[in-house]
């Protein structure tokens, strides 16, 4: 009888912890994992990045959040976002202070800086161009300024 009972409870208390284990990786998967870079930043209140094609003014502090369509394969050192609208919008980072890795097209990502509205001029868009690693005919394509959405981030949340 003491047999059973001990074996009863070495079971009972086993499968109360492996419930409680399972339990706690359920939680933990609810969570969204982050690799940070920059200032710390958190993804409350972020915005779809499309928002910004309807900014008010010319350039706006804010948080959003987007989906990576192309990175700098020199150093990771900008990103461009997808606006959702066939455009893309420009990210760069804050006194040139961190980058991102090469690898990260196609992560969604939270970013938190100054959106604005500026006028890239051509020796900027085809140094952009190189690093992209576009041809020489490519990057010699260049011949007029872009008007575009840009946004120099002091903090990113690569997922």
């Amino acid at each position: 009888m003491r047999k059973s009972l001990f074996i009863l409870l070495t079971v009972g208390i086993a499968v109360a912890c492996q419930q409680k284990d399972a339990s706690q990786q359920n939680n933990t998967a609810v969570e969204t994992a982050y690799d940070s870079f920059g200032e710390k930043i958190d993804d409350a209140q972020a915005e779809p990045v499309i928002s910004l094609t309807s900014m008010a003014s010319d350039s706006a502090y804010t948080k959003v959040r987007g989906t990576i369509v192309e990175v700098c394969q020199a150093k990771g050192c900008w990103m461009k976002l997808d606006l959702g609208n066939n455009e893309t919008m420009r990210v760069t980072f804050k006194d040139y202070g961190f980058f991102v890795p090469k690898d990260s097209k196609g992560k969604e990502v939270v970013i938190e800086g100054i959106a604005m509205r500026k006028v890239t001029p051509v020796d900027e868009l085809r140094h952009y161009a190189e690093d992209a690693g576009k041809s020489a005919e490519e990057v010699a394509a260049i011949t007029e300024p872009a008007q575009e959405l840009a946004f120099e981030a002091v903090g990113v949340l690569l997922k």
